[in-house]
């Protein structure tokens, strides 16, 4: 028997950086959503949380799971899910950004995502995006 256990803390924003996700309601809805159908669909996924424009949540990768495949998915079923629900045409930009995170991490990353309405009151996710590449050490000629 194989014992995986990787933590990831992803990102990504709608596409263009549009606030479609303004409605708080409708942001917690979606966000219930998408771990009610991750959960169905095998993903461990034990937190969702974001802002207007962006989404965060903290994954647990299998062993058999790619993360590429598994964020196409979260990402896609999600959007279809909402379009339907709201008929409105949320979209979300190709790209991520994915960090590993270590248990000591947890709760300090999951109170960050829980409080990104506050948190985006001081910093733009601009801002936010710019820190996450100096903080992470990431090169754009890397991608």
């Amino acid at each position: 028997m194989s014992y995986v256990k990787i933590i990831l803390h992803c990102v990504w924003s709608t596409k263009n950086r549009l606030p479609i996700l303004a409605d708080r309601s409708q942001r917690e809805v979606l966000f219930a959503h998408i771990c009610a159908n991750t959960k169905e669909k095998g993903i461990w996924v034990s937190l969702v949380g974001g802002y207007v424009d962006h989404l965060h949540l903290i994954l647990y990768l299998g062993k058999d799971q790619i993360l590429s495949k598994v964020l196409q998915l979260i990402k896609g079923e999600a959007s279809h899910w909402f379009n339907k629900k709201y008929a409105q045409r949320l979209e979300w930009q190709d790209d991520y950004f994915s960090v590993s995170i270590g248990e000591s991490q947890l709760i300090a990353v999951s109170n960050y995502i829980l409080n990104q309405e506050e948190h985006h009151r001081h910093k733009s996710f601009q801002e936010e995006y710019e820190e996450f590449m100096r903080v992470y050490k990431f090169n754009k000629k890397w991608d």
